[in-house]
Order: C-alpha cells, then structure tokens, then sequence
C-alpha cells in the first residue's frame, strides 16, 4: 500500500486563532465599509488575504535573524544575501529594497517615463501602478487560453508572442523594456514556460530590448517547469531557476513570497548600467546600498528563505496543499481558474454569482459572502483591482474577476483548507439567491482596492 503524503517540515510553534459569530462579522464588515483589507486581523479566522509576509519562518530563518549584522554600511547580512542571490540568480548587482513595490518604485524610477509603453503578461495592481503613475501605460500580452478558467493547459501566464510582437513593431521606440511576471498573479497565478521565456528573449533581442522579470513567485514557477514542462524533470529546482533568469536582464522580487519573509525585496540585474541608474534612488528613497530598507537580521534571514524554497521538498509540500484545496472544490463544483495556481486558489465569481451584474462587483461581493459565512478572508483579484481607465476614468470591466484564496507559506493545516471549501460550498450553494452587489462610494485614484469603501446595493 502506497504511503499518505506528508508534510516536509514539523511544526515547532503555533499561534492561536479565534472563531467569531455571523453577527459579528456582519457589523465588522459593515464598519469596514465592505472592504475586507480594512478588517483587524483578530477579526478573521482563517486568512487568504494574501501570502504576502504571512507564511511561518523556519528555525533556521529564526537563528540567522540572530545572527544579522545591523551596520549601517557595508554590512556582513548584506553580503550574505547578495552571495545567496548570486548563486540562485546568476545578477551580479543587487540592492534590497522593503519590498517588491519598492523595487519597482526604485527602478521604475530610472527606467520608465510619461508616454512609454511597457509590454507584459498581466501586471499585477503596483506593477501596473508604479507604470501608470508615470503617465505609461502597462499592456497585456497574456495568451489568451487565460481567458477560459475551466481549461486545463499547464502554462497559461504565458506571454503571448503574436501580440507581443506587435506592440514592439509599432511602439518600438517607447518600451523601455518587457517584464515577464512568474507565476502569473492576475491570471491566477498560472505558470510561464521556459520555452516561453526563452521566445521572449529571443523578440527581445530581435529588437533591441531588456526583460525584467516580475519574480516574487520564480521558486513555484521553476516548479511548475519541473513537473510539467518536457526536458526539465531531472533537473533541481535551482538548476532551473539559473536557466529562468539566464534569459533575463534584471529582476525585481517581493521576498514576502517566494523568500519566505515577512518583509524584504530586492533588485537584481546584471547590467551595470542599470544598476547606477537605480543606485540614485535607492538612497532616497530606501535607504543606504547596503540595507536599502531592510535590517541586517532580516536580511540574514532572507538569505535562509532563499536557500531553503528553491528546494524541490519544501515547494512540493506547499504546492500540493493548494492542490489539496482545489481537489475538495471540484467535489463540490465550485468553478476556479484551472488548473490551480501555486500560491492560490482562484476562485472565478463570474461563473458563481451570475445574478449579480459585473457593475455590481461580483468578486468582490463573494468575498464578503464567503467572510460572513465563516470568516475566511479572501481578496478580490477583478474589476475593482483593475481601477480605472487612466484616459477614459471608465472602470475596467474586459478581465477576469476573482477571489483569490492565498495560502499562507508554511502556516495552516489541511483542516483549514477543509474549512475554507464547505464555507465556499456553502456560498455556491445558495449563489441563486445573492442578486445585489456593492456599490463604491469612495476610491483612491489608484491601487483603490486597499481603501477603497463599499456599501450594498438594496
């Protein structure tokens, strides 16, 4: 008889959490304005948020923070983090930032101008933040087999090269440079191929650009490659990650994910060039060259996190939780972005709450459906992440809309992944009755769906 899979770790320390009651979170949710990022955290008992800085450190992790050396300048912590980003990456320059969307801000910064056009596979919300408050404008170059949610194709955040091509034919001279983002967030956190890489590299070079890699997720990326691309099944995941960023000019890396920390990012390229131009606004911006936002101890325990989720055991056991999740969705028919993603589960609220008109947020009512049901705290990936038009100020209503299930790294059980599916089943099963949604009655300009309020429709 074949032997249950088990974790790769054992738990060391647990924190508890609390269960609260429907009427509760029925008055929370109406003091936060129906906007669950503005819940207090005592106020959700099991957390999808984001895996953003949420998962458990190792003991390793633990030991090394011990270990940080806290000098403003020249730093060993530094230094050890650069040697471990060397290794895994093959860049040569590095400078750490607090997190990703300091590292965009940083090289953006020095990279993009009003008017430029900047190609990708679905930026996600800072991303694509970062570009338009500097009056560019992001495209999306997705494949279009993203579109479908309930097909089954192994590398749908793909970029795709027809339409790639054809912004580069006509926008040449204003795409400072194409950003490839592994695993694909905004298309469910779907995989991108090395065949597809290396074919972004390949219409770079023909015409003279750079490729920035999006890489807060690369370790799960390099693992979907493992396990589902012909030709890479022998190799070790950090084999592949060297043969990922080989095909690359620079990255930039919210550590919160595939890092294993709770704060922490960095920049990497290995051109010089660009590495002097982000220099001039990483001192203002974050900090001296050699912390640039981060302290030595957490900078220490990047190093660690690094090292320990380019390993195949330590994804295969996280992977496979989110797989877990969306095995139990199937028995119970929910719809989601398929196959699942590697960090979530993308739950698709168009195919759910087909009664409640997209003006109305469909994705974002599931979501404090599913949080009044059990207090399970999604995020809504969909037409009010998209923000608005920056021409036209008309909301954006022509992507995918979803609730984003977020597993924490390292941090709950398969008994809470049982929890959030019968909540969810429990939603989908009286989804016929759920005919209002929410309405905005205040947003910020951009990246509104931190702040933005909500109240329903009656």
């Amino acid at each position: 008889m074949e032997l249950p899979y088990a974790e790769s770790w054992k738990i060391k320390m647990v924190e508890p959490i609390r269960k609260s009651t429907r009427e509760q979170r029925e008055q929370w949710l109406k003091d936060a304005y129906y906007n669950v990022f503005q819940l207090k955290a005592d106020q959700v008992y099991i957390d999808c948020l984001t895996d953003s800085g949420t998962g458990a450190m190792s003991d390793r992790q633990w030991a090394a923070l011990m270990t940080g050396d806290e000098s403003y300048a020249g730093a060993r912590s530094f230094y050890e983090l650069k040697e471990t980003i060397n290794r895994i990456t093959g860049f040569e320059y590095v400078i750490p930032t607090h997190q990703g969307r300091a590292a965009e801000n940083v090289l953006f910064s020095a990279l993009v101008k009003s008017g430029d056009i900047v190609p990708g596979n679905s930026h996600f919300d800072t991303t694509k933040g970062h570009i338009e408050s500097r009056h560019a404008f992001a495209v999306d170059c997705t494949v279009d087999e993203a579109k479908d949610t309930q097909l089954e194709a192994p590398f749908k955040g793909n970029v795709d090269l027809v339409k790639l091509e054809n912004v580069l034919k006509s926008n040449a001279d204003k795409v400072p440079f194409i950003i490839v983002t592994i695993t694909n967030n905004t298309a469910g956190g779907q995989p991108v191929s090395l065949e597809n890489i290396k074919a972004v590299r390949k219409l770079a070079d023909k015409y003279g650009k750079r490729v920035i890699l999006d890489s807060a997720r690369f370790a799960e990326n390099a693992y979907f490659i493992k396990m589902r691309e012909k030709g890479y099944a022998d190799l070790t995941i950090k084999e592949i990650c060297l043969e990922i960023f080989r095909n690359a000019d620079g990255m930039t890396m919210s550590a919160k994910k595939d890092g294993l920390v709770n704060m922490g990012g960095f920049i990497a390229t290995r051109h010089e060039d660009w590495y002097e131009a982000a220099k001039a606004f990483c001192i203002p911006f974050e900090g001296y060259l050699t912390y640039g936002g981060m302290n030595g101890r957490d900078m220490a325990a990047l190093a660690v996190g690094l090292d320990e989720n380019t390993e195949f055991e330590m994804l295969h056991t996280r992977i496979h939780q989110v797989g877990y999740l969306a095995k139990k969705l199937d028995e119970y028919g929910v719809p989601y972005q398929r196959p699942a993603g590697g960090h979530a589960i993308f739950v698709d609220a168009s195919l759910i709450l087909t009664n409640v008109p997209k003006e109305e947020f469909p994705a974002q009512t599931l979501t404090v459906e599913l949080y009044k049901e059990a207090g399970v705290r999604g995020c809504e990936i969909g037409y009010i992440l998209a923000d608005r038009d920056p021409v036209t100020r008309e909301n954006r209503f022509d992507g995918l809309d979803f609730v984003r299930l977020a597993i924490p790294r390292r941090t709950y059980t398969d008994n809470h992944m049982d929890v959030i599916a019968v909540a969810l089943k429990n939603v989908y099963d009286r989804r016929e009755q759920i005919t209002k949604g929410l309405k905005i009655v205040w947003e910020a300009e951009l990246m509104r769906h931190f702040t933005v309020k909500l109240e329903p429709i009656v």
